[in-house]
């Protein structure tokens, strides 16, 4: 889960430099998002993590910070099989 965290924390460093992100700071609240970076959020958790947000993820509760992000991502990636 940290591994997920420091990947969405990067991502969000590269566009928002000079801001150290905290896990549940509401990057909504703090000015960070409008409707076409919102997008791009999408776009980069489905590629880095290899899942498919459904219109039903697409709800502000699930992107406000990075730790509603990678509950998001945890519930998505499939559970594989133990032996």
């Amino acid at each position: 889960m940290e591994e997920v965290k420091a990947k969405i924390k990067k991502f969000l460093s590269r566009f928002f430099t000079g801001h150290e992100f905290q896990a549940d700071e509401d990057i909504f609240a703090l000015g960070f998002v409008n409707s076409m970076f919102a997008m791009q959020l999408v776009l980069f958790i489905e590629q880095e993590f290899q899942i498919t947000i459904e219109n039903e993820d697409l709800d502000f509760d699930n992107f406000r910070t990075i730790n509603a992000m990678a509950l998001l991502i945890k519930r998505k990636i499939p559970v594989v099989a133990g032996n």
